[in-house]
């Protein structure tokens, strides 16, 4: 069997990336120092996160020289994201850390006044030309494909300056900005989407690079062409163990995960299937992105041995869409007494197949400390230590608010919204209570403040749940959702409530959310990811479909 080599600089998920190389035909090798390089053939750069700290930490290491060698010499080389955005001048995210200055061209962040920022999400990567259709591919690029995205900085085209240089770029649009999706020239290819992450499209890529096919023709397809950000949807586990021990999949009434008394499982934890299978059943079906949220402490546990590691590993196997898993990313002391931070804790969850953590109530606990402080950051709070190591994009944060109902917004401090659904007594507005443990507590504190708090610590993007839509099948609470889309500028998966397709439809028409979430009605077997998907091209809105790989 073939192989590659991968450099080991502390990327984050490279666990998917090698499962991506292994499903390809290919086994992989790792370069842990400079003089590694000289034996390698071909070689890919993973990276995730901030410009600045990847090259320096290149630059530490001293791989910089040997990689610019092994480049010079015309030997394969590959690198996805933040190993693309090293190959060129250097980056406004980090103006003081020069690049590696294969590509001359400087990278800038992108302009949020129009769109969400980070950029996360499916969206083209087309080399077809302004003049006409385009007959061949580029190292599997398909221009009726979609591929997987996340990142704050791009290369803006400058076709001038790129083509002219003999750069084969294909060029995605985001908003009213045109950027870098990948460039490829001689021996190098490099794209900001992940191609581990993009389904068959991505791997696809991936073996294309591998077994140097630079263009072939292209297969005829009747997939939409159409460029642009895709509508997201996002299929959510809940899982914990049941009353034998088992890890299940369960669902909530009002976050009441056991069966009602008079059922033939009365007073049991609610099992709705095994998380490895039903991933990857809704990875088949299409689902853009795959959530594991822990609902069960694992408290006498070693850390190292928490079952979610293992769940991630098995699933990262044979599902190429991002993986986000959240519960317990927080400081705690293992079993054996031993203090192990969030960032840590995170950690693990990235090498075992996650691309994002998710983090709850202790999200409120440090948005509290933040206000009360007079918005000063400390530093030291899980969203600001995983975010400085792994990126923005690598940290979600879910939020679990419910209604409280005021006849005047003098009655409370906190920001209230005029409501087309009175309360219990007539009242016209209303405020969304933060709230920790699972719903079972309030805290005098309103979801604007949370997720204004959170975005200055390094959150990228808001699970935005509601305690009085979960479980209903009634759709989504769309004002909440332009509540939070009006205080701040990342990504929002609007969560609870979904029960038919067109409640998809209405969250997406009818507020500016980026992603919604399905749970129950997947899992029941009431419509499946595809069934949604459908019916949202029948309405006009943009999606991706599953791809398998030929």
């Amino acid at each position: 069997m073939s192989k590659v080599h991968l450099l080991d600089y502390v990327a984050g998920n490279i666990r998917s990336l090698v499962n991506a190389i292994e499903k390809v035909g290919y086994t992989v090798e790792w370069i842990r120092k400079p003089e590694d390089i000289a034996a390698a053939d071909k070689i890919i750069l993973p990276g995730v996160g901030h410009f600045g700290h990847c090259m320096s930490q290149l630059r530490n290491g001293g791989f910089v020289e040997p990689l610019l060698q092994h480049i010079n010499a015309g030997k394969p080389f590959m690198g996805i994201c933040v190993g693309l955005q090293v190959l060129f001048d250097g980056s406004t995210e980090d103006p003081t850390v020069p690049g590696l200055g294969v590509i001359h061209r400087t990278l800038t962040k992108f302009d949020d006044s129009d769109k969400s920022v980070p950029h996360i999400g499916w969206n083209s990567a087309s080399t077809v030309s302004k003049e006409g259709e385009a007959t061949e591919s580029v190292y599997g690029l398909n221009p009726a494909s979609k591929y997987y995205y996340v990142h704050s900085y791009c290369a803006k085209y400058a076709p001038r300056e790129l083509d002219e240089a003999g750069w084969t770029v294909a060029t995605v649009r985001y908003g009213n900005e045109e950027f870098v999706g990948a460039i490829a020239r001689g021996n190098v290819l490099a794209t900001q989407f992940h191609p581990e992450k993009s389904g068959a499209a991505g791997l696809r890529v991936i073996r294309a690079f591998l077994n140097d096919e630079k263009s072939k023709p292209l297969p005829s397809s009747t997939a939409s062409t159409k460029d642009g950000l895709t509508r997201r949807i996002i299929a959510c586990l809940d899982v914990r163990t049941n009353d034998q021990g088992d890890l299940v999949v369960t669902k909530g009434d009002g976050y009441d995960v056991r069966e009602k008394d008079g059922t033939d499982a009365g007073g049991q934890v609610r099992n709705l299937g095994k998380p490895v299978d039903m991933a990857r059943t809704y990875y088949e079906q299409g689902a853009d992105e795959v959530t594991f949220l822990n609902i069960t402490s694992f408290r006498d546990c070693p850390i190292k041995d928490l079952p979610m590691l293992e769940i991630l590993k098995r699933a990262s196997e044979t599902v190429f869409v991002p993986l986000t898993v959240g519960g317990g990313i927080r400081d705690t002391v293992d079993t054996d007494g031993t203090k192990v931070p969030a960032l840590e804790v995170a950690t693990m969850y990235f090498k075992s197949g996650a691309d994002k953590v998710s983090i709850g109530s202790d999200a409120v606990t440090a948005a509290e400390e933040y206000f009360a402080s007079g918005k000063q950051l400390s530093g030291k709070t899980a969203i600001e230590t995983i975010s400085k190591a792994y990126g923005n994009q690598a940290v979600v944060v879910s939020v679990d608010p419910r209604r409280v109902y005021v006849a005047d917004p003098s009655d409370t401090p906190r920001n209230t919204i005029r409501t087309r659904f009175p309360g219990p007594n007539g009242e016209q507005y209303c405020w969304y209570q933060c709230t920790i443990k699972g719903g079972r507590e309030g805290r005098d504190f309103d979801v604007y403040q949370l997720v204004t708090a959170v975005e200055a610590m390094g959150c990228g993007e808001i699970l935005l749940n509601c305690i009085d839509k979960d479980g209903s099948n009634s759709g989504y609470d769309l004002e909440l959702i332009n509540h939070v889309k009006e205080a701040v500028t990342i990504p929002v998966i609007a969560s609870s409530g979904a029960g038919l397709p067109t409640h998809f439809a209405e969250v997406f028409e009818r507020t500016r959310t980026d992603a919604a979430l399905g749970a129950g009605m997947f899992h029941r077997g009431e419509y499946t990811v595809k069934q949604v998907k459908d019916f949202l091209q029948t309405e006009g809105l943009l999606v991706r479909q599953f791809e398998k790989l030929d």
